[in-house]
This record gives C-alpha cells, sequence and structure tokens, in this order.
C-alpha cells in the first residue's frame, strides 16, 4: 500500500508533471487569447504589439485569467493519472488527506505570525510595480476573478504538484533537506516573472513556501497544506475585494503581492 512518502512515481515524473504545469499556464490563456485578437478591426500583428496589448487590455487580461481555470484542471487531470497510475492507486489517500494532528488553532498563529512578518516586511521594503498589481488595478472585473482563482483552485493544484507531487517523489529519492529545497526554490522560481521587481513579494512568497512545507513535513499529509494555503488566499482575496472601502487603501498594498497563482 502506497503513502505519501511512499509514494508510486518518481522524481523524474514529478519534475514532468511540474513542467507540464508550467506549460499548461502558458499555452492555455494563449489559446483563449487568439480568438479575440483575430476579432479585433484592425487586428493586432507583430509579437511585440500582440504582448503589450494582452498586457493593456481589459478584455485580453480577463480572458487570459479566466484561462488559468482549464489550465488547472488540464493539471490536476495529469496529476490524477500520475498518483493513481490511471485508478490503480487511491487519489487522496496516496497525497495524504488526513488531518495529520493539525487542530483549527494551528492555522490561525501561523496565519497571524505570516502576516504580521508581511506587515512588517512591507513596512520597510514597500511592494513595487509587477504584472500581478498592473492586473488587479486593469478592472474590478479583473480582479473578481483573480480572486476566484487564487482562493478555489490555485491552493489545490500547486499544492498538489508541489507539496503532494513533487515534494513525495524527492522526498523518497534524496531525503527530508533535498526535497524541501527543490519544493521551495521551484515554487518561488515559477512566481518571480509575475512579481519582479518586487523582491519583497518574493521573499514573502518563499517564505509562504517554507511554511506549507514544513507543514508537509510535520504532518506527513497534503490536506492541512490545501487549507492553509486557501486560507492565506482567502484573506488576501477578501482584502483586497474590500479595499475600495477603506480610506486608506495604500495600507492593504504589502497584501497585493501575496496571490500563488501557478505559473
Amino acid at each position: 500500500m502506497t503513502t505519501p512518502n511512499d509514494p508510486p512515481w518518481n522524481a523524474l515524473e514529478a519534475i514532468g508533471v511540474w513542467i507540464a504545469s508550467v506549460l499548461f499556464i502558458v499555452i492555455v490563456p494563449t489559446i483563449f487569447l487568439f480568438p479575440y485578437l483575430a476579432s479585433l478591426d484592425p487586428p493586432v500583428t507583430g509579437s511585440e504589439q500582440m504582448i503589450e496589448f494582452a498586457k493593456s487590455d481589459p478584455t485580453s487580461i480577463i480572458l487570459q485569467i479566466v484561462a488559468i481555470i482549464p489550465a488547472h484542471i488540464f493539471t490536476l487531470i495529469l496529476a490524477w493519472m500520475v498518483v493513481t497510475r490511471v485508478r490503480k492507486y487511491p487519489f487522496r489517500a496516496t497525497l495524504g488527506w488526513g488531518r495529520g494532528g493539525f487542530a483549527w488553532w494551528h492555522y490561525i498563529a501561523i496565519l497571524g505570525i505570516f502576516l504580521t512578518i508581511a506587515t512588517v516586511v512591507g513596512s520597510y521594503f514597500p511592494e513595487e510595480e509587477n504584472d500581478l498589481i498592473r492586473i488587479l488595478r486593469s478592472s474590478r472585473t479583473a480582479l473578481y476573478v483573480v480572486a476566484f482563482v487564487a482562493t478555489f483552485t490555485a491552493p489545490i493544484v500547486e499544492e498538489v504538484v508541489y507539496r503532494g507531487i513533487l515534494y513525495s517523489a524527492f522526498m523518497r529519492k534524496f531525503g527530508v533537506t533535498i526535497a524541501f529545497i527543490v519544493v521551495t526554490f521551484l515554487f518561488a522560481l515559477v512566481h518571480i516573472p509575475q512579481y519582479y521587481p518586487s523582491f519583497s513579494t518574493i521573499l514573502l512568497l518563499t517564505l509562504l513556501s517554507v511554511i506549507l512545507t514544513a507543514v508537509r513535513v510535520k504532518t506527513n499529509n497534503l490536506l492541512p497544506c490545501i487549507i492553509l494555503h486557501t486560507l492565506f488566499n482567502g484573506l488576501q482575496s477578501i482584502l483586497l475585494i474590500a479595499e475600495p472601502y477603506f480610506k486608506s487603501p495604500e495600507v492593504l498594498d504589502p497584501a497585493i503581492g501575496l496571490f500563488n497563482l501557478i505559473k
């Protein structure tokens, strides 16, 4: 019988799933965008013009964010095939769907500590302009779609790929330390293009990965990581949606960079 620490997949397969998840996020939004670009009059031509238009046109931005949902679905289907060996093993049990001794107050304590650190970091090193901030400011609709994806699909997909498939395979092959480093590095790496040059945000995302991976090590289960990740992103979604109702919206700026869409 397989367990989260003795998975039926190997490190090479885990890297393959990770690469595929990144490609899905790059390719699927592009496919969604092409029909809209083709319908424009005059049409948008040239790679540089298309890239600039895709980053600035509100409809293009919304289409690309919506396309992340099917990209996440494709990733989960691939993950299911690898984890279950196509229905040979149970998906949830193989990844670890127990509490692992985690109580409700553990979630609250970790959230409190992380948000305190994020506030301190944001006070001394304010977040710099980055692609995600531009997306959130492009339209209210874009903000709502980002909040939905960040809360309801990204935590599940990211945890299945990183703390589920990647960590389990590398831990069994190379041990906890190497697996911890690999997962933390890859998680930060895929977010750098989205948040560059905001190094404070990248630092906080790396810290978040460290925390989530430590929870995986401590509990030997994936479910607490998914719950904690969902709470992180859900709280940030609520703050961003409520931002216009605050007298001083800038106090929420350090929180903007904490979304974790898989890239």
